[in-house]
């Protein structure tokens, strides 16, 4: 069976590009953003929209490890979590979010090949040190996906308005 599984690509499809009852996805929130922006802050204590992309990036692909392996290999207190600006920058945003929608697309693709029954199969997780069913970490990513664009939204408002848009 897959209904569970098939929600949740579902789910993951929808906050990129689909239709929600909250009116933003990923994709019309960064096709708001002048690609002059995404390295900037708008303010100190808010993160820039790459920042961000590069975030949801690095957890998408411990996610997509955890699922081939069983096992994680980051933490929180790792330094790719959250890359600053200028090392991004070298990565260029056309880079951070071609690797964004790749890791999009395989974390579905290896979705799709699991079924139900693998949700309540265990992994071990490096960040929070102890075995987990795998439904714990893939809701996870939905959760994480729907916190950062809620967080993408007032970064964008805040550039709009410093910019005049």
């Amino acid at each position: 069976m897959k209904y569970l599984i098939e929600n949740i690509i579902q789910q993951l499809e929808s906050v990129q590009n689909g239709k929600l009852w909250i009116g933003s996805t990923f994709d019309s929130k960064l096709n708001q953003v002048d690609e002059n922006w995404v390295f900037l802050r708008p303010i100190e204590s808010l993160h820039s929209v790459a920042e961000i992309i590069s975030h949801l990036t690095f957890w998408r692909q411990e996610t997509i490890l955890k699922i081939q392996t069983g096992k994680g290999s980051k933490t929180d207190d790792c330094v790719e979590n959250w890359l600053d600006n200028d090392k991004l920058k070298t990565i260029g945003w056309d880079n951070i979010k071609s690797e964004y929608d790749r890791t999009l697309s395989e974390l579905i693709d290896l979705l799709k090949s699991k079924n139900d029954e693998f949700l309540n199969e265990l992994y071990y997780d490096t960040d929070f040190k102890g075995d987990y069913e795998y439904q714990f970490v893939i809701n996870g990513m939905l959760h994480h996906d729907i916190y950062h664009l809620g967080q993408l939204g007032i970064v964008i408002e805040y550039l709009k308005k410093r910019n005049k848009c």
